[in-house]
């Protein structure tokens, strides 16, 4: 459930008309349902309590890191899982619990580390040998004893896009099981450090629930075959990944993860993390384009809208499906048309050879599933401002982040 729909043939986003954000706010525009939010975020929380796996949920932010979208997942009880300085910083913006913050990422500067020391977080995922030193020491510097999760590569295929793959042994994440043993003993010597958690994520937009069976079993495999880790591991982190709806009905409801996880989880001692995204925010974002031109090429027909790959760049970068409609639909024939952008790159599509019905210059078409990983990977490509941002709660909309001006662009320049 995603809370667009069409109403005599318009297309609305809770109690709001599209047509009517797009005239407003002009395009592109991403536009978000916080109701959408907040069922997904149930769906995976009363999905794992039935089964008597209470999660703590850390939203991850860099699947959409606008302070609004924060805000109501904070409201909801959420914790946060951040990769970096810049996320850790929104999330002390929205005035968030520390204690519900997680930091992951392969590549933690000592800075980075020192603020999340200062931030007072709940752990650190480990993702190398030589990052746990590192962490003990900073954290001894300031009086502390910090708490970490060693992230496992269990060496899993979860049948994702290569560049979304994070659990295979050739991956850059997380430490293979021979290497994680020998950095368990050498925590033992730490002052600064205490390992408390186990973290294994796979990897993004898995529609089965085989490869997260497969990696827990590969993950208590573990505990159970290092004498007393068993005794000090107090959470198992299990990342995220869940898919969402991009082309049709591919993904999976959360309750079915949860059911395959509890025979093997129930019993254990465990605090369980999620760290979901993509799942919370995917569909819960249309990015609004207006059509700038139509015109034929050879056999093609071609749909140039002033959305591009700087705005929405996952077609181009994972050649992912993105759903396009019309904001306003009509009758009439159907018609293969590439939707592409304005900017200066063959790569540059929004979909391509899509049915649609005869689009006129002006018109506006809504790209779906473009709540995670879109504005969050966008750039000034072409010296384009980023689109603006609005949030949808039930028949109120309002602007979260201004499009960008030229001036902008170019201030951080003027000021040297």
């Amino acid at each position: 459930m995603d809370h667009f729909e069409y109403r005599r043939q318009e297309l609305y986003c809770d109690g709001v008309r599209a047509e009517a954000l797009a005239a407003e706010y002009g395009t592109p525009l991403y536009v978000y349902c916080a109701e959408t939010i907040r069922h997904h975020f149930r769906q995976i929380d009363e999905g794992f309590r039935a089964v008597g796996l209470p999660p703590l949920i850390c939203y991850s932010v860099k699947a959409n890191s606008n302070l609004a979208v924060l805000r109501v997942l904070a409201d909801m009880g959420s914790g946060f899982d951040v990769v970096s300085g810049g996320e850790l910083r929104r999330i002390k913006e929205i005035g968030a619990d520390p204690e519900k913050i997680v930091y992951a990422g392969v590549g933690k500067t000592e800075a980075e580390i020192g603020l999340a020391l200062d931030a007072g977080i709940k752990l650190f995922n480990v993702e190398a040998p030589s990052e746990l030193p590192r962490i003990d020491r900073l954290a001894l510097e300031r009086g502390k004893c910090a708490d970490v999760a060693i992230r496992l590569n269990p060496d899993v295929d979860p049948g994702t896009h290569r560049y979304i793959t994070t659990g295979k042994r050739e991956n850059k994440f997380g430490i293979d099981r021979d290497r994680a043993r020998a950095v368990l003993t050498e925590a033992e010597g730490l002052r600064g450090v205490e390992v408390t958690g186990i973290h294994v994520h796979l990897g993004s937009q898995i529609t089965d629930v085989k490869p997260y069976v497969q990696g827990v079993e590969t993950v208590l495999e573990f505990i159970d075959s290092v004498p007393g880790l068993g005794d000090r591991i107090q959470s198992l982190d299990l990342g995220g990944g869940f898919g969402i709806h991009y082309e049709g009905s591919e993904a999976l409801p959360a309750h079915h993860c949860a059911e395959a996880l509890a025979p093997l989880l129930v019993d254990r001692e465990l605090d369980l993390i999620l760290e979901p995204g993509r799942f919370i925010v995917g569909n819960a974002g249309v990015l609004l384009t207006e059509v700038i031109t139509m015109k034929k090429s050879g056999s093609r027909s071609f749909a140039i809208c002033d959305a591009g790959m700087n705005d929405l760049l996952r077609p181009a970068l994972y050649d992912s499906f993105h759903r396009i409609t019309p904001v306003l639909e009509k009758d009439g024939p159907l018609h293969a048309t590439d939707v592409v952008g304005p900017i200066c790159e063959s790569g540059d599509f929004l979909g391509l050879e899509r049915e649609l019905r005869t689009i006129e210059e002006g018109e506006r078409l809504a790209v779906f599933g473009a709540g995670a990983y879109a504005f969050s990977m966008s750039s000034q490509y072409n010296t384009r401002p980023r689109a603006a941002e609005v949030l949808v709660d039930g028949d109120d909309a309002r602007l979260v982040r201004r499009r960008e001006t030229y001036d902008d662009l170019i201030a951080p320049e003027r000021e040297i």
